[in-house]
């Protein structure tokens, strides 16, 4: 075999969704007989080791001053300029409250999304009623419905929510709808064989079955609802990363700009990743099921 699994050696060698890594390069690690903090410490370089490379090139062409140094400032000097922010409570005025919105909108999301995608998947002749109008609302950009918004309900904070609860909402109902349609029929016929209440068929059998598909869902939809709080803190905002942004990019400073873009950067990872690892959590049997020995 050229390739093992490394599953059952180090865990934290396994990567995200139990990557497979040349058998030669573990042999060698493992000649070096490390300890097991080692290891994992060379997994979390190895996989930082692109980032970090992105992020020396960005530092080296800015000092070389292959791009204008105005609009491309060096990575340390932006690393500095949030440090003065954060001590300054400029970078968590601006934080906290596009967290707030962000969490708001989404939380709004996951309470109708789910629930809807539940029913309208169950219930097959509704699905294919509304499928029609639902992709017709999941294809319509939120940043063309932006200025509807905005009309419809002002430039104050329940305009931006509504924003992000409309951008994470067909995601979810979607995901869910596909986890409904992927359940085994069989275990749906044992459990009405066996003369289940219809509370109790959704808790044990529908529910648990389209988990999967759900928790995808609101993977995708966590990171989009970042995304969509960008665009709606960029008019009609007073504060919030997305406002910032524009600001400082209109003030013309701009490492302050780059500043408010990594911190945007660094809360969507920080998003997907914790999303991920609580997926691998929930859904070990999956990882397991997935990996030949």
């Amino acid at each position: 075999m050229g390739m093992r699994d490394v599953k059952g050696n180090s865990p934290a060698l396994r990567g995200t969704y139990g990557i497979r890594v040349n058998e030669a390069a573990w042999r060698a690690i493992n000649a070096l007989k490390l300890p097991k903090f080692a290891h994992t410490v060379f997994w979390w370089f190895y996989r930082s080791l692109a980032i970090v490379i992105f992020l020396l090139l960005w530092e080296i062409s800015a000092r070389l001053e292959l791009a204008n140094p105005v609009f491309l400032p060096p990575f340390s000097k932006v690393v500095l300029t949030l440090y003065k922010m954060a001590l300054s409570g400029e970078l968590a005025k601006h934080f906290i409250i596009s967290a707030q919105r962000a969490l708001t909108g989404f939380s709004m999301g996951l309470l109708v999304g789910i629930p809807a995608g539940l029913i309208i998947g169950w219930f097959s002749k509704f699905e294919y009623f509304i499928d029609p109008l639902m992709q017709i609302f999941r294809n319509l950009s939120v940043l063309a419905l932006l200025p509807v918004f905005m009309l419809l309900f002002g430039i104050g904070e329940f305009s931006k929510i509504a924003l992000i609860f409309w951008g994470v909402l067909w995601t979810l109902i979607l995901n869910t709808v596909a986890g409904v349609k992927s359940i085994d029929t069989q275990l749906v016929k044992a459990a009405r064989a066996m003369a289940t209440p219809a509370p109790l068929l959704f808790a044990l059998v529908i529910l648990p079955g389209a988990m999967p598909s759900i928790v995808t869902g609101i993977r995708i939809s966590a990171t989009s609802s970042v995304l969509v709080l960008l665009a709606a803190e960029m008019l009609g905002a007073n504060r919030g990363l997305g406002f910032a942004i524009h600001y400082y990019e209109g003030q013309v400073r701009i490492p302050q700009m780059y500043g408010m873009i990594v911190v945007l950067a660094i809360l969507g990872l920080l998003i997907s990743y914790s999303l991920i690892a609580l997926e691998k959590h929930v859904f070990r049997w999956r990882q397991k099921v997935g990996v030949g020995e």
